[in-house]
């Protein structure tokens, strides 16, 4: 698509859009007031033109820059990289560019995030929390629209969007009982006072267990050293020469169940033959796994869009009520369950 000048201008663009350049002007600030159809053709046309906006201008007319930040804790995860692409392509739809920040699942990582993210003009953050304290009280945003993802409770000052770790937890137990397992083990973390992803899953597991009239055995829970596919493997490595006596096996995320399938092939144990394991997450490399690995299944696109949608109204509304959203999820039903 290319314009009869050597410059693409926003009249361009309205004219190519078959908008008005108010509408433009609007889809570009990410103003409300644009049918969902107009903006996606409106941002189009912007991406296949070249138009370039004047981002300096707009920020001093309009105080904004037009990029969020996203600050998540390891950027090397493969579950964060599928976050941040959904991220990518719904602040895109809305206008805005993206900005990635590392925290290192720390508290003052996540602080600094914040800091910077004012430092930087950042128009919104959206912050994947796991070292922050919601009763911490250093945690004020100073006005800057927030975001937040994870499994801590910050509703109450906070934007939320959380994972359904409880419920999705229940459904993978629940999946493994129907597949005939009855000696279902856990691999998870340390358990703590704080309610964090490890303590979520872990109350699904046991809350399945309990309705389907099973009795949870301490034995059953394997605590991992290092929450990472490494350290997983050496848990398989640990479960397979105790002889616990075990049929199914819930693993707290995919990377972790990626471990144990590595480590389970290490001793002879065959999945899903002597043992059937899921995961939590349906990261893309769940399904390249041998076997292909059943897994919870959050929407991760519909919470990229969901934590953008709240950045957004934020940015419109300061003063509006937080909101806090679980995701929605199914069981991905692959090789390692049978």
């Amino acid at each position: 698509m290319t314009t009869s000048q050597g410059t693409v201008t926003m009249g361009d663009v309205a004219r190519l859009a078959g908008v008005s350049k108010m509408t433009v002007s609007n889809v570009i600030n990410n103003r409300a007031g644009v049918s969902e159809p107009v903006r996606r053709r409106v941002m189009e046309v912007v991406r296949e033109s070249g138009y370039r906006l004047n981002v300096s201008a707009r920020t001093l007319r309009s105080g904004r820059t037009g990029v969020l930040g996203l600050a998540v804790p390891h950027v090397n995860s493969s579950y964060f990289g599928l976050l941040a692409e959904h991220v990518i392509d719904e602040a895109a739809r809305r206008g805005f560019h993206v900005a990635i920040e590392q925290t290192g699942a720390a508290a003052e990582g996540e602080f600094e995030a914040i800091a910077q993210s004012h430092k930087l003009q950042f128009d919104g953050l959206i912050l994947s929390a796991s070292g922050l304290d919601p009763r911490d009280q250093r945690l004020v945003t100073g006005g800057i629209p927030m975001a937040m993802l994870g499994e801590r409770d910050f509703a109450a000052n906070f934007d939320h969007v959380a994972m359904p770790n409880e419920e999705g937890t229940k459904a993978a137990t629940e999946h493994l009982v129907d597949r005939g397992c009855r000696r279902i083990a856990i691999v998870t973390g340390a358990l703590r006072d704080d309610v964090d992803v490890v303590t979520r899953r872990h109350r699904g597991y046991l809350a399945a267990l309990k309705e389907r009239g099973m009795t949870a055995d301490p034995a059953l829970r394997e605590t991992l050293d290092a929450m990472n596919a490494e350290g997983a493997r050496r848990a398989a490595h640990r479960m397979a020469d105790s002889g616990l006596d075990f049929d199914g096996v819930v693993a707290v995320t995919d990377e972790v169940a990626r471990g144990l399938l590595r480590g389970f092939a290490d001793r002879g144990v065959r999945v899903p033959e002597n043992v059937r394991l899921i995961g939590f997450d349906d990261v893309s490399e769940s399904r390249l796994m041998v076997p292909s690995l059943s897994t919870v299944s959050p929407d991760h696109r519909w919470m990229a869009a969901k934590a953008v949608e709240l950045v957004a109204a934020r940015i419109e509304d300061p003063a509006r009520p937080a909101a806090e959203h679980t995701a929605p999820f199914t069981i991905a039903v692959r090789e390692s369950t049978g």
